[in-house]
This record gives structure tokens, sequence and C-alpha cells, in this order.
């Protein structure tokens, strides 16, 4: 069993800025892509960037130059820096986790969402 916990979530002003964090543990051989994901209400769920095992990453257009992603192997955890944010980012936002588990075969693991709220 695996299991992803996000933190970091929370209400912000206008121009300000938060980190998002993905810690994935248990049953885990390898971890491969990662990503974040958002949906907003009454919107469907849209990719906000995503990073593979070797680092190379791929922003939505609307993030480009303002979230950065991240990852520490390490510590099986993933991050997103969100700068300069904006009310139309607000959404609740999901990591998603591709692990690869002791049998070798790859399992899509989704965390339990954060809220972010971007509001003067």
């Amino acid at each position: 069993q695996v299991q992803l916990v996000e933190s970091g979530g929370g209400l912000v002003q206008p121009g300000g800025s938060l980190r998002l964090s993905c810690a994935a543990s248990g049953s885990i051989f390898r971890i491969n892509a990662m990503g974040w994901y958002r949906q907003a209400p009454g919107k469907q769920r849209e990719l906000v960037a995503q990073i593979t095992s070797g680092g190379s990453t791929n922003y939505a257009d609307s993030v480009k130059g303002r979230f950065t992603i991240s990852r520490d192997n390490a510590k099986n955890t993933m991050y997103l820096q969100m700068n300069s944010l904006k009310p139309e980012d607000t959404a609740v936002y999901y990591c998603r986790v591709k692990i690869v588990a002791a049998d070798l075969y790859e399992y899509d693991y989704w965390g339990q969402g954060t809220q972010v709220t971007v509001s003067s």
C-alpha cells in the first residue's frame, strides 16, 4: 500500500506565494512521473505541472514563469512553489504519482487534495 499526503494549501492574497508538498510512503520500489493537478468549482481537473524521474518538467501555459515543480527523490516528496498567485489559481490541488511497486508494476496514485484560495 502507498499513501500520499499533501500539505501547504491555504488562503493567500493576490501576488502572494504558497508551497505545496506531496509525500509518498509505503511499498515503493521506484517513483516515476509526478505531477500536480487542480480543479476549480464547476471546471474539469487540469494538469498544472509534471516532473519525470529524470527531472524534466512541463507546465500549463497559465502557470509558466510563476510556478516551479521539484522533487526530492531521497524523501519521496514533490513540491510546487507557487508565486505571484492570482484569484484564478483558486482550486483544489491534487498530486498524482506513478509508483513502481515491489511486483515491478506501475500504479497510479492520487493525493486527497489541498485547497488553495487566492483572495483579498
